[in-house]
């Protein structure tokens, strides 16, 4: 995920460019090239001096998302003109610092870019001018990155609800035509990138679906600046810095410190890693948490992966099962190489794969693969808890030896009833046979990102509601 961001980023960059040479943006292409190696330059030499300082481990790829989005929103300084090279270099520096001094067990609280130009706002009196949403040659091309961004993390619900509240509002209490209200905010304004690239970042966005949608909101209605205080009015940055204190609010505290304590090989090609948090960590089961490793070098996923959670809230460890396919990546290649007591941190729990709220709900486990590692968590807190709900476990494999999990799951048939059915191969058919009420339960489907949209349309042929199917989904998936 935060690959397709950067390759975007840059994509953005050449394209302005392309476009500053041949005139059509206000800018020296030299110039435009020569700010963003300067701000690359000192936003990699400031996250290199910030985290040798905290202990952290730093993620090259956020890094360079910060600068790219820097450059895309602070007009190019000249090489001549210091005054300009000192505001970058006073924006490049207040972006890193954020990361490492305003935190919360670890994590930080404020989007970067944002952090940084507001801060030079409030002491330089100098601010972003968002040139990239200002030019309407750019616009496709916002819109098209955009799109790619937000599909892939699949956080429609959060710029959608951003949008809904911006427009509405800004139709609401605006003179004039609508139609020529919204074509001039969707071309002239910061609006769309802000949006799908600043709104949208991971580490500072919320962990669930309503807190999404009502970030969205909140940012969006201080985006407007219909909300001020006398005479001062809120920007786009420092609308998205409240959201970020909201966010902070609502949402898991912090990052966590995760030292190895067992790695077992749990079937042919899984393995289990289980660790000791060094605080306790509050969870559903069946969300997910970013782990990150400080190996190097790193393949061009980086050396950060979403996995869900193994480990039932109810344990005192935390389960991360895996499947090493060959040629295996970096990522996984380092984990493969902890020894015990070695340290690794997470944090970004999120996730809205969990079990229903009334106990009365009929439920259809679909795992393919590795994908069986959220119901391995919720299983086992089905167990440890008493619940006995009504629960089948349809769960595919391409040979008896791939299975993981089989003793928990063979377990909960005896303690709590709930069934379970090891195959090869899982159709309509089967499910049809299996559970023959299906009509009355909800699916949850989690493995590879194509046996589980081949499920949701084998589930809507057989005429199961989209709103009785979950789906489990994490940013970076697939």
């Amino acid at each position: 995920m935060y690959r397709l961001v950067l390759y975007v980023l840059i994509a953005l960059l050449a394209v302005a460019v392309l476009f500053c040479s041949f005139g059509l943006l206000p800018y020296s292409p030299i110039d435009l090239i020569f700010s963003t190696l300067l701000i690359v330059s000192l936003c990699w030499g400031s996250n290199y001096i910030f985290a040798k300082w905290s202990g952290a481990i730093p993620n090259v790829e956020s890094v360079y998302i910060t600068a790219f989005i820097l450059a895309l929103i602070l007009a190019p300084a000249t090489l001549n003109n210091y005054a300009s090279i000192g505001f970058l270099i006073f924006v490049s520096a207040g972006a890193m610092a954020s990361k490492y001094i305003f935190t919360i067990g670890r994590k930080h609280i404020f989007n970067p870019a944002a952090f940084g130009v507001a801060l030079s706002a409030l002491i330089l009196g100098q601010s972003a001018t968002w040139w990239i949403d200002g030019n309407l040659v750019l616009l496709p091309f916002v819109l098209l990155g955009g799109l790619l961004i937000v599909r892939k993390i699949r956080r429609f619900d959060l710029v959608l609800s951003f949008f809904v509240v911006v427009l509405l509002t800004i139709v609401l209490t605006s003179h004039g035509s609508p139609i020529a209200i919204l074509a001039h905010t969707f071309q002239y304004s910061s609006f769309l990138f802000f949006a799908f690239v600043m709104l949208t970042e991971p580490l500072t966005a919320p962990p669930s679906r309503t807190l999404r949608v009502l970030y969205g909101a909140l940012v969006g209605l201080l985006f407007t600046s219909i909300i001020h205080l006398g005479s001062f009015y809120f920007s786009p940055e420092l609308a998205l810095l409240v959201g970020n204190l909201f966010v902070a609010l609502v949402s898991p505290k912090g990052r966590f410190m995760l030292t190895l304590a067992e790695k077992n090989k749990i079937a042919a090609g899984t393995f289990e890693f289980v660790f000791t948090p060094d605080k306790p960590l509050t969870f559903h089961p069946g969300q997910y948490l970013e782990w990150t490793l400080g190996h190097s070098p790193s393949d061009d996923r980086g050396n950060r992966r979403f996995f869900t959670i193994a480990s039932s809230p109810t344990e005192h460890t935390v389960r991360l099962g895996v499947k090493i396919y060959e040629p295996e990546s970096t990522f996984k290649r380092a984990l493969l190489a902890l020894k015990i007591g070695d340290v690794i941190s997470a944090s970004s729990l999120a996730g809205d794969f969990v079990l229903p709220k009334n106990p009365k709900k009929k439920l259809v486990f679909i795992a393919g693969g590795i994908g069986v590692t959220p119901f391995r968590s919720q299983v086992q807190y089905l167990m440890d808890t008493k619940d006995t709900r009504t629960v089948t476990l349809l769960y595919s494999n391409k040979t008896a030896s791939e299975i993981a999990y089989k003793n928990i799951f063979d377990t909960a048939e005896r303690e709590i009833g709930m069934k379970t059915i090891y195959t090869s191969r899982i159709d309509g058919a089967m499910i049809a046979r299996e559970v023959p009420d299906y009509k009355e339960r909800t699916f949850y489907l989690s493995g590879p990102h194509g046996m589980v949209t081949a499920f949701e349309k084998t589930l809507h042929d057989m005429g199961v509601s989209r709103f009785s199917i979950k789906t489990d989904y994490f940013p970076g998936f697939a």
